[in-house]
């Protein structure tokens, strides 16, 4: 039986190979424990990249680059901002492609001024279910998977990190602010501020993992359904419904189904484009 040991030794050995390695940062689950692996694995022949753009929020930036100052990694800022790159904006069901090819050659750039071999990124099995563009992008500029070629799933990144003390073993799962948006509908600053204040606000008052999925003026509130009962409490009802009306939203609703990844993709059609 192949234990979750085995499949870190097997990252291990993977990530010695490539040499050297920078690693796409974004202080989440995956990506924090797949860099402090790197660093394990290679020591200082290991750099952090980190993008910071508008769908970016500012608390991910700053928890990057704490862990990084604390473990002694070089990171280094690009800006990357994904409402420049043509048609992204207009939110097409390829988005997700649009942004990661425009990020990594960028992080390839980086990587090859700073004589690192190779690229890495954070994606796990557990990607491999669910409709990800971004990988498309991925295999086609050569970038490296190390947790999915080690067969790590979510689950099991999450025990090791926890066994490795990293803070980030028992943080929610994040994915960039855009995926807030229904596909199609056009995405601007204002509308990823919303969402950004929306979702800061309830993780201040104690929630787990949440998403406020926007559609319009609309928001559509996603949490772990253990703590459904627990936010339409009249107190926090209320104090939600208000804030996020001052933010810029007209109406405040609860998904009833809670928190799910990719619960935007639910509504594409196409099953081609989900594969």
């Amino acid at each position: 039986m192949v234990t979750i040991h085995d499949k870190y030794r097997v990252l291990q050995e993977n990530l010695k190979a490539l040499g050297s390695v920078a690693v796409a940062f974004s202080s989440g689950v995956d990506s924090t424990f797949l860099l402090k692996a790197a660093q394990e694995a290679l020591g200082d022949k290991v750099i952090a990249v980190t993008a910071s753009s508008c769908s970016f929020p500012k608390r991910e930036l700053e928890e990057a680059k704490a862990f990084c100052e604390k473990n002694g990694i070089r990171q280094i800022i690009v800006e990357s901002e994904e409402l420049d790159i043509d048609g992204f904006r207009q939110n097409p069901k390829n988005r997700c492609y649009l942004c990661k090819h425009e990020l990594f050659e960028k992080i390839w750039e980086i990587a090859k001024e700073n004589g690192m071999n190779a690229v890495a990124e954070g994606s796990n099995m557990d990607d491999n279910g669910d409709y990800r563009p971004g990988l498309i992008a991925v295999k086609e500029l050569g970038v490296s998977s190390p947790l999915r070629q080690a067969e790590l799933s979510k689950a099991e990144i999450r025990e090791l990190s926890k066994e490795m003390g990293l803070p980030t073993w028992d943080k929610q799962s994040f994915a960039c602010l855009s995926s807030r948006f229904v596909y199609g509908e056009t995405i601007n600053e204002k509308k990823l501020g919303m969402v950004d204040k929306a979702e800061q606000l309830l993780l201040d008052m104690g929630f787990h993992q949440v998403r406020v999925r926007i559609h319009g003026n609309i928001a559509r509130i996603e949490v772990l359904p253990g703590e459904i009962a627990r936010i339409v409490e009249e107190e926090n009802r209320t104090q939600i419904a208000s804030k996020l009306k001052e933010y810029g939203f007209d109406y405040v609703t609860l998904d009833l189904l809670g928190y799910r990844t990719g619960s935007m993709n639910e509504t594409l059609e196409d099953k081609e484009i989900k594969k």
